[in-house]
């Protein structure tokens, strides 16, 4: 049985500082599970009596359980097969399975590591006073023989950051092999600078494992640098347990985006990027669904295949547009649904406006959006949330010159009816994405809370503007006000998948109004995005003006979250890997939320205070509730896991401020309806609500069921 939390809120009189309502939290039994969440309110004496009966009932807020509490349920299928090496945790430093060490640190060598290392790096670390920045290959009186030291060097804690321990997790991984090293065991060690050092750290020496789709195709001898990577660690083993798993699915998404995006226009031309979807995906829980006869993209995505026609004459060229869907075993207990549209231009000529002065070199990675969308798929396939439905639509394609090539001057009218002028075959990313995302858009209205996104190396203003492994992120307004590129922002800081955030402004919107009669929308300016001001904001406004989601802003009657993500700078640049940017800060965002649960409690993570002032929103008399404190709280503690503190300013507003987001305004909602004795129940999205009325109270809400009054 389960510990519940109780927060115990006391109504009063307005009092200083404009409060109403406190909690009081028994802190002194840590909470085993919070999958319920009961929230006890107690009237003040000065309350009249029908007021208080109604304000001490007992609301309870249960999550779907997905069988296992606050674990993801077991890998669906072998993921070595998607991973660099196999990972493996090792529980004695002293097995003679490995023939090397690698140890990643961020403090002075000698002083916090543990025992035989602190010995071997304190008396190194006496005759080179260089250690702690440059690493060294030591000789140390274990099976292994020898202790690759790789450590972060001197750590600003004002400016730098968790990537630190990749950077030295992938140098002291390349170190290794070049050592010798075929069967190395990583020390990971916490550090208490840095959320998520251990899987960081991990997740760098996974990266330096990476061979590239091509190399491994060579022979069998060229598939692996090393069989398989060990993990030790100090920290508990519950928790190492978690880091590893939670590695391993975000790394084997890595993996298959890095395949995709990183491999020649030849070998993941379009057909090909399908084959291997479709190995990757068979036996699994994404669906996966192909279109690429050319009658049905010529009408369903017109914008597509006007790209798409200059290649679509050459079959191994021809594009195609893949859907892929994850959905919870039981669809009733999503309680949001994230929807990606990944570009993927197999390889950008830049059409029949070429590209010119080489300019073309390293255009096959102009799909690493798709790429990364389809390694997200992958990742959910292993960690399958419970609560989560992932929809995933990429457009494959070639840009390709020649006389069955699009050209400037020509009018396209998009699936949403907007007749769009073409002014440079040079940004067809945005043709590629605007009706696929017109079609995601229709399918988020009838979707449980969606996040749509749009992912690509769209701009090369994105690569000036933020620089290299920086991605950019852009909301629209419904998204902005509920600071999700912040959000994003926060989550890739701890697992050092880097964002900046770009605000759309109207601006962004006049450059890409119709200037001629009957045009709608122009592509593009005359000049590339690096030379336009305001290059990468542009394609987004662009963007939700060619899919129609301009028609679901903020006061429309369906809103709907769009957020865009430039990952011009991200992605990786020839001769460099592809990297599988954004999928670890997507995870984060999205998937991580009950592992990370499991984490905290291994790591006996004390609860967060949460202060709650509704001034404004507690109305006297019968009227118990009019805000959605309860239900953000709620929220914020089950589903999420996060500190929430809620207040008004300016009165009938509430701004809800999360731990490393800024404040988001939520417009105040009725949480429910209470009209008679007994026990009501209502479906509030996705969770179930029950009030239930204690004994002492009945004859108190008979009386107001006689009266006619209601108690809210």
């Amino acid at each position: 049985m389960s510990t519940r939390a109780i927060i115990l809120l006391s109504v009063g009189r307005r009092g200083v500082g404009r409060r109403i309502f406190h909690q009081n939290l028994d802190c002194s039994k840590r909470i085993i599970s919070s999958r319920s969440l009961h929230i006890c309110a107690r009237p003040n004496i000065a309350i009249n009596r029908s007021f208080a009966a109604c304000t001490s009932r007992l609301l309870q807020l249960r999550l779907p359980s997905s069988g296992k509490a606050n674990c993801y349920s077991t890998y669906c299928h072998d993921m070595s097969i998607y991973l660099p090496s196999q990972l493996k945790i090792e529980t004695n430093v002293c097995s003679p399975d490995y023939d090397g060490i690698v140890l990643v640190s961020g403090t002075p060598p000698g002083s916090e590591e543990p025992e035989p290392f602190k010995s071997v790096l304190f008396c190194a670390a006496q005759i080179d006073s260089g250690l702690f920045e440059l690493g060294a290959v030591l000789p140390i009186n274990l099976p292994a023989k020898r202790l690759i030291y790789s450590p972060t060097g001197s750590i600003n804690p004002d400016y730098d950051d968790v990537r630190v321990f990749k950077e030295a997790a992938v140098k002291g991984i390349k170190r290794a092999l070049q050592a010798g090293v075929r069967k190395p065991l990583l020390v990971l060690l916490p550090d208490s600078r840095f959320e998520n050092t251990e899987l960081v750290t991990l997740l760098g020496a996974l990266e330096a494992l990476y061979v590239p789709l091509e190399v491994r195709e060579i022979g069998p001898e060229r598939t692996h640098k090393a069989a398989q990577l060990a993990v030790w660690s100090p920290i508990c083993s519950k928790k190492l347990q978690g880091v590893v798993k939670l590695a391993g699915a975000l790394e084997s998404g890595r993996y298959v985006a890095r395949d995709i995006g990183g491999s020649d226009p030849e070998r993941m031309a379009p057909p090909r990027v399908e084959e291997y979807v479709r190995e990757l995906f068979a036996n699994t829980r994404i669906n996966v669904q192909v279109i690429s006869d050319l009658p049905t993209l010529e009408k369903e995505y017109p914008l597509f295949a006007a790209v798409n026609r200059g290649a679509s004459v050459i079959p191994r060229h021809a594009g195609r547009i893949i859907f892929l869907t994850y959905e919870p075993q039981d669809p009733s207990c999503v309680l949001e649904t994230v929807m990606l549209v990944g570009k993927g231009v197999t390889f950008d000529t830049g059409g029949n406006d070429i590209k010119v002065s080489h300019g073309m070199v390293g255009m096959s990675r102009d799909k690493c959006g798709a790429a990364a969308s389809v390694g997200f798929m992958q990742t959910v396939n292993l960690l399958q949330p419970p609560t989560v439905k992932v929809v995933a639509a990429i457009g494959v394609v070639r840009n390709s010159c020649g006389e069955n090539a699009y050209v400037a001057d020509e009018v396209v009218t998009a699936r949403s009816g907007a007749r769009v002028r073409v002014n440079n075959t040079d940004a067809e990313g945005r043709f590629v994405m605007a009706d696929i995302l017109y079609h995601v858009k229709e399918m988020a209205m009838g979707s449980v809370n969606p996040h749509i996104f749009t992912i690509a190396t769209l701009t090369g203003h994105a690569m000036r503007t933020a620089g290299d492994g920086f991605s950019i992120a852009m909301d629209n307004s419904v998204a902005r006000s509920v600071s999700n590129a912040y959000k994003l922002q926060a989550c890739g800081d701890v697992v050092g998948d880097m964002f900046e955030v770009s605000i759309i402004r109207r601006e962004d919107f006049d450059l890409h109004k119709g200037k001629m009669e009957g045009d709608d929308i122009i592509q593009s300016g005359q000049k590339s995005s690096a030379a336009t001001n305001r290059g990468h904001q542009g394609p987004c406004a662009f963007l939700i003006m060619a899919s129609g989601l301009d028609k679901h802003g903020k006061t429309s009657e369906k809103p709907l979250e769009y957020c865009h993500l430039d990952i011009a700078a991200s992605a990786g640049n020839l001769p460099d890997p592809a990297t599988g940017a954004p999928i670890a800060a997507l995870s984060k965002r999205f998937l991580a939320k009950e592992f990370e649960e499991n984490l905290a409690e291994a790591n006996g993570a004390p609860l967060k205070y949460t202060h709650i002032d509704m001034a404004g929103q507690l109305g006297l008399g019968l009227n118990f509730y009019d805000g959605n404190p309860l239900l953000g709280l709620a929220y914020c503690y089950l589903v999420q896991g996060k500190c929430l503190t809620i207040y008004t300013c300016p009165p009938g507003c509430e701004l809800i401020s999360e731990l490393d987001c800024k404040p988001v305004v939520a417009a105040p909602t009725r949480l429910c309806a209470l009209r008679s004795a007994g026990s009501v129940q209502e479906s509030l999205t996705g969770k179930m609500v029950q009030l239930v009325c204690s004994e002492e109270d009945a004859g108190v809400e008979e009386e107001c069921a006689r009266s006619s009054k209601s108690c809210r």
